[in-house]
């Protein structure tokens, strides 16, 4: 609480330092952590450690952000705090940097590309354009990166796990737990936060302060987001299920 404390006093602009701080995490990513792996596992690698780095503190730090506030602060039409202008700019330098990873490298990941831009649009217009609706956006971004060490661990198993016997046991155990709270947070508190918010804006109250082609914005693109990584999750469970049924007829032509 003594750094949240301290975050929400420092008044200088930190998105410059938080995104030289993400380009150095990248640059020990490429030429120190993942040196060794083929160079498309080394870029995968990469991404990983700055989400690593970004979505715990992130969500952490949304927390935190939120709990600060008095409860009538937390409104979807409530003017942003410096704090939650902070945390916000933190994720802003994150997506800024994974997006350039993307546009220099795997410019053919069309998929996370409209995905990073369209959470950057949704961010920017909230903390530079309209400066109000932080609470909301926070609020999704907890449910966000909630699952982020799970899923980047998942990841980094994943990726490892042909050539590692350890790393496909711990893609294995992990992908049960990471996948039900996946679904529970995205398919569950994710949708249901999404209401809430739709109609609130929908309803016109923020009509004074975030204007309709903003709030309308806001919507389509969280639900589109929220829509797809369902999609996602649901195909993984599929795949996880297939290789559950496999797993008796592989093990008697094995014996």
């Amino acid at each position: 609480m003594d750094l949240l404390a301290s975050l929400a006093a420092e008044e200088r602009w930190l998105f410059p330092l938080f995104l030289a701080m993400y380009a150095a995490i990248y640059c020990v990513g490429q030429l120190l952590v993942f040196r060794r792996w083929a160079p498309r596992q080394r870029l995968d690698g990469a991404s990983c450690l700055i989400s690593l780095f970004h979505g715990t503190p992130a969500a952490l730090a949304a927390a935190g952000a939120i709990l600060a506030l008095p409860a009538g602060s937390r409104s979807f039409a409530a003017p942003n705090a410096r704090l939650q202008d902070h945390v916000l700019d933190y994720s802003v330098a994150y997506f800024t940097m994974d997006l350039l990873h993307y546009l220099a490298f795997l410019p053919g990941d069309v998929l996370f590309i409209a995905h990073h831009l369209a959470t950057l649009f949704v961010f920017l217009t909230c903390r530079y354009l309209v400066r109000h609706g932080a609470y909301a956006l926070l609020v999704l971004l907890l449910l966000a990166e909630v699952t982020s060490l799970l899923q980047n661990v998942w990841t980094l198993a994943g990726i490892w796990r042909d050539q590692s016997p350890a790393a496909a046991r711990v893609y294995g155990a992990l992908s049960p737990p990471f996948y039900a709270l996946y679904t529970l947070v995205r398919g569950v508190a994710g949708p249901l936060f999404l209401l809430k918010m739709a109609a609130f804006y929908l309803s016109g109250q923020a009509v004074d302060v975030i204007p309709w082609w903003v709030r309308i914005s806001w919507i389509l693109v969280v639900g589109t987001a929220i829509a797809v990584s369902n999609l996602w999750i649901w195909n993984l469970w599929k795949e996880l299920v297939r290789e559950w049924k496999q797993a008796p007829s592989k093990s008697k032509k094995d014996t």
